[in-house]
């Protein structure tokens, strides 16, 4: 008799890389699809058949969706053998004149919902002394954003936190591999008001199932940390040598680029569909 395929979690799981990512774990895995639009995901979950997808629509800018969809997976019987933290968006424009409510959601999403998921999970995992995390983080996280100061300091949360329970968690037969793509052609770009870029142009920016792949494979040979794009590493390698104020700089003056050189006050802001 067949064993049970394992089952994996992800999060954001109705387009961009969390759709690439579910699509590709679907050869091997049955699937927990997770995110706000429910049409989407069950017109997803119809794709992947034959795998067995189960449908938990959340929104995770919501404080007690984290529990909630817990709560709901277990008491559907079911145990998961992978997380993929993976939902999350950005925002463009000085911090001064943002929507605060969307900063706080940008962090209730990105940082808040992922380190609870990851704090309701992990028990199981360890108890059955096999399990792997994949969060997505970003070269964003390497450095400070001026322009998407929000959006940068989750990122570098992500990152720090990915890596270091990694550590915690060597021996345990648990990995935790953090995936940090560069400018990626999702509804990531779209919802921070940077579709219309260079860094986002279809022939600069990564497509999304490389970089799905990339996570995927280096989630299962347990790598802790996954930087895709040679030009993206050979960046945050460059970062080393450089001073501090010199890297922010740079940033600032892309952000610039990004905003189309707007004074204040003229600030162009994305949507949120990017939670997914």
């Amino acid at each position: 008799m067949a064993s049970p395929r394992p089952l994996a979690l992800i999060t954001g799981a109705s387009a961009g890389i969390g759709l690439e990512i579910a699509r590709i774990l679907s050869h091997d895995h049955d699937l927990i699809l997770t995110a706000r639009r429910e049409p989407e995901l069950r017109a997803i979950a119809a794709e992947l058949a034959p795998a067995v997808c189960h449908v938990f629509p959340a929104d995770l800018a919501d404080p007690t969706a984290p529990r909630k969809l817990f709560d709901e997976i277990s008491a559907a019987g079911l145990s998961i053998d992978v997380l993929v933290n993976n939902a999350g968006f950005g925002d463009l424009g000085p911090f001064a004149e943002a929507d605060l409510g969307k900063m706080l959601r940008m962090i209730q999403v990105n940082v808040i919902a992922l380190t609870e998921l990851t704090g309701l999970f992990l028990p199981s995992l360890r108890a059955k002394g096999r399990g792997q995390i994949l969060n997505l983080g970003s070269v964003a996280g390497f450095q400070p954003g001026p322009y998407m100061a929000v959006y940068y300091a989750t990122k570098a949360y992500v990152n720090s936190f990915s890596e270091a329970l990694s550590n915690e968690l060597g021996g345990s037969g648990v990995t935790v591999t953090c995936l940090c793509p560069g400018p990626t052609v999702s509804e990531f770009a779209v919802v921070a008001g940077v579709q219309q870029l260079k860094q986002f142009s279809v022939s600069s920016a990564a497509a999304t199932r490389p970089v799905a792949e990339a996570g995927v494979r280096a989630m299962r040979r347990g790598q802790r940390l996954i930087i895709t794009g040679f030009r993206n590493k050979l960046l945050i390698f460059a970062e080393r040598f450089v001073p501090r104020g010199v890297v922010i700089n740079a940033v600032r003056s892309l952000q610039d680029k990004r905003r189309g050189g707007k004074a204040e006050g003229e600030t162009r802001r994305g949507g949120e569909g990017e939670r997914n």
